[in-house]
């Protein structure tokens, strides 16, 4: 028995721009065989009259998703994607919601793939960004000099779009091409650079391929923790360049891991944690308004803006149902409660780290050091200033660093 005739398997069958013509044997078989089409209105177009129910798919996708699997649930399904069905697709979405037992995935070549065979780019030197229903300032994250990018377009203005945040960023002089249609007969190559991109749009199905090149006096910025404090938009409420380092070796970033940044100020901690990795999740709950249109801000400039930003005072707002791998409490160390809180809705394995200035919240700190364990630092940074016409020493305010791996 074919692993699709079981009950409840769906198939996926990625479909290029040249529709039928491109799909093999067995995914035509799998088209042919299913009571119910599922995908864009453009990709069942593609395809010839099988007798098959059509259905498009509903804007917006994800919450009538369930709803929709359901209704057709007694029937053989065939989902169509684009390309590669688990390359930014629904076929890993369905893998998630189903479990792998459940769907059979059929690819064809992505649009990827027929994108770096164009410009003989390699795979280990290409980093896809997607910007498909996402922020397109999530190309910002990967920018420096000499990278080589490829941008899964949501639409014909993407193009225009990436060019302008790239210009803002200090990266005008990149090049860009955009390779639309690929696969089809009528595929098309047009380049330019981003700081002088045309105005209008790009033919709606396109990938942008994106050479990196910084404008004289744009300073890269790195993944490593430790960027700049100029590099964030602040009142002064930051964890300063020294002491985030520190706090982000601690708290560690792993790829697909969720940290709370309590009392963000300006962000920086989760930004950082953001940048490190593509898969990394962050929340950054900050109770003054002003701060958290800041936190925003910073997120979307520094190429992260899928950073959560919650508007609210701790451990109020913490009542959440996802457990955190790491928590960085940078201010309110001394509310009532916060730490304890903190401590408890760790992950196992977790990783903690709070930094306190204040007598008040240096005696929290050390009774949650004596009732939990950890690691207690105090660290103490000083800068050359200029001291008459002398050179001396210009010391910052002494934080106590508490640290905590579950």
């Amino acid at each position: 028995m074919a692993l699709a005739e079981e009950p409840g398997v769906i198939d996926v069958v990625g479909i290029g721009a040249d529709g039928w013509d491109g799909l093999s044997a067995e995914a035509r078989a799998a088209v042919t065989g299913a009571e119910v089409l599922l995908g864009s209105e453009r990709q069942l177009a593609l395809l010839p009259d099988s007798g098959a129910k059509r259905v498009p798919w509903p804007s917006p996708l994800l919450p009538q998703l369930d709803a929709l699997l359901a209704e057709h649930a007694e029937r053989r399904v065939c989902v169509l994607a684009s390309g590669d069905p688990l390359l930014s697709g629904i076929g890993t979405t369905l893998v998630r919601k189903l479990g792998a037992e459940r769907v059979r995935v059929l690819p064809a070549v992505s649009s990827v793939t027929l994108a770096r065979a164009r410009l003989c780019w390699s795979f280990e030197e290409t980093e896809v960004i997607s910007a498909v229903g996402r922020n397109v300032h999530r190309v910002a994250r990967a920018l420096a000099p000499g990278a080589r990018l490829l941008v899964l377009s949501s639409d014909g203005t993407t193009p225009g779009r990436v060019a302008d945040v790239l210009t803002a960023r200090g990266y005008g002089a990149s090049t860009l091409t955009v390779l639309a249609n690929l696969g089809a007969d009528d595929e098309s190559r047009v380049s330019g650079v981003a700081n002088a991109w045309p105005g209008g749009d790009s033919p709606p199905l396109n990938v942008l391929a994106i050479e990196c090149r910084a404008d004289q006096g744009t300073t890269p910025l790195s993944l490593v923790g430790g960027l700049s404090d100029d590099a964030f938009e602040h009142d002064g409420q930051l964890t300063k360049r020294d002491l985030r380092a520190s706090a982000l070796a601690r708290l560690a970033p792993l790829p697909g891991q969720l940290l709370w940044d309590v009392g963000a100020g300006a962000g920086s901690v989760a930004i950082e944690w953001l940048r490190a990795h593509p898969s990394t999740r962050a929340v950054a709950f900050e109770r003054d308004p002003d701060r958290a249109a800041r936190i925003t801000r910073n997120a979307e400039r520094l190429g992260v803006p899928e950073l959560e930003v919650v508007e609210g005072s701790a451990p109020d707002v913490l009542a959440r149902d996802e457990a955190p791998d790491a928590i960085f409490v940078g201010g309110g160390v001394s509310a009532p409660d916060l730490l304890t809180t903190c401590v408890q809705r760790l992950a196992p394995g977790g990783r903690l780290v709070a930094h306190g200035v204040t007598l008040e919240s240096e005696t929290a700190l050390a009774a949650a050091y004596q009732e939990h364990g950890g690691e207690l630092t105090r660290i103490a940074v000083e800068h050359a200033s200029g001291l008459g016409g002398f050179t001396g020493w210009q010391p910052a305010r002494t934080v106590t660093q508490w640290s905590l791996a579950r």
